[in-house]
């Protein structure tokens, strides 16, 4: 959604609002390795939005030059992802996806302060609650986590659910130890386990979730 080109200024007075929608095929949201190997990760020295500067969860595209920053950093220093912390150095979420690591069979996600509430991550938490029985948290959570997590994943509309192995050259959990030539996840993780439940919801294989889905 978009207001018109009836005005220039701040004020946005007297301006139609006006709907476009896009649809394409969006394919593989990184290389089809990503899924099953996991995302090399940067933390990134650009911070997310404070609360009071914007409205954070909005899905904004002005918000994405922020996004935009911080990826195209990390990718020019040759990974894959970037790691986004709020203005109080707690870590937010990805560049377009949200962050949950693994500790001790209890997943934890950051809460949604300086981060998007995204529809892929709250269906991880219902199907990590409801269909695998496993605890999930919402709290602050600091980048030395990560980098200690039993496992990591983002989460995301396009990226759906994405291994996280390494953040800021250190090995992640299921990644500790592994050889230099990238291995696939291991399909007893539960992030393996989380991806394979979602790939059944959104296909309406899980009773208990075809009510995500609209009838074609």
């Amino acid at each position: 959604m978009f207001l018109g080109a009836e005005g220039l200024g701040l004020r946005a007075k007297g301006l139609s609002t006006h709907v476009m929608i896009a649809a394409w095929d969006l394919g593989p949201y990184l290389s089809p390795e990503a899924k099953r190997c996991g995302l090399r990760a940067l933390t990134s020295s650009w911070a997310r939005h404070h609360v009071n500067i914007s409205l954070c969860r909005a899905k904004t595209s002005g918000h994405y030059v922020n996004s935009m920053l911080a990826l195209n950093t990390a990718v020019k220093a040759g990974f894959d992802e970037t790691i986004m912390l709020d203005p109080e150095g707690y870590v937010a979420e990805a560049s377009a996806a949200n962050v949950f690591l693994l500790r001790d069979g209890v997943l934890h996600t950051p809460e949604v302060t300086s981060c998007l509430q995204g529809i892929t991550r709250d269906s991880v938490i219902q199907l990590a609650r409801d269909a695998l029985g496993i605890e999930v948290r919402e709290r602050r959570i600091t980048r030395d986590e990560l980098y200690t997590a039993d496992e990591a994943f983002l989460t995301g509309t396009a990226a759906e659910i994405l291994p996280l192995r390494e953040l800021d050259g250190r090995k992640i959990g299921f990644r500790a130890g592994a050889p230099a030539v990238d291995a696939p996840i291991p399909d007893d993780s539960v992030t393996a386990r989380l991806q394979q439940t979602y790939q059944h919801a959104v296909r309406g294989e899980l009773p208990a979730f075809k009510h995500w889905l609209m009838p074609a």
